[in-house]
């Protein structure tokens, strides 16, 4: 199939109709990102924080999943493809609910999902994906700054995201989804 144009409307059957390679995220129908390959520097970042969250959700109910995974954000179980208007690629999420779990696809919001931004993608982060995500209930934003090392948290409180923090290199992050859970940023933001 020729590459999807960035000017039509696409339902998520319309994507599973396309080549395995064509990655892209649509939001009401409409592309909003066909990004090229992360750098090896946002790789690193996701890489060490899902062996925190793997590490620490091991053998518990709630499972981290990183990118590429299709995320419907605004689908149940019984949403035809052709009425999904809107998925994402995070670059990581947390499930807890493991009926979200589907055999394709995750469906519904996530408790939390992280971006790492990038020059490409940082709009769509802090305000398109940012706009769905507190629209469909995500629990837990965080935006990561690779360059700035540092990450942004959200909570969402009642239907509106509200900024927790922001947490630098140095700090310690508690995971507000686990109360047991810290992150040393030190471990995620390496030299």
């Amino acid at each position: 199939m020729a590459i999807p144009q960035q000017s039509k409307r696409y339902s998520y059957a319309d994507y599973l109709s396309w080549d395995d390679d064509v990655l892209c995220e649509v939001i009401e129908g409409v592309i909003i990102s066909m990004s090229p390959s992360p750098t090896p520097l946002h790789q690193n970042i996701i890489t060490e924080l899902t062996t925190e969250f793997g590490l620490f959700l091991r053998d518990k109910k709630c499972v981290a999943f990183p990118a590429p995974i299709d995320v419907c954000l605004f689908a149940n179980k019984q949403t035809k493809d052709n009425d999904i208007k809107d998925w994402v690629q995070p670059d990581l999420i947390v499930v807890c609910d493991e009926s979200k779990i589907g055999e394709k696809n995750i469906i519904g919001a996530p408790e939390l999902v992280i971006e790492v931004l990038s020059p490409s993608t940082a709009k769509n982060d802090r305000l398109i994906k940012y706009n769905s995500y507190e629209k469909a209930g995500v629990k837990e934003y965080w935006i990561v700054d690779p360059y700035n090392q540092t990450i942004e948290v959200y909570l969402l409180e009642g239907k509106t995201f509200v900024r927790n923090s922001v947490y630098f290199k140095d700090d310690i992050l508690p995971v507000q989804l686990f109360e047991d859970l810290q992150i040393e940023l030190s471990n995620i933001f390496r030299s």
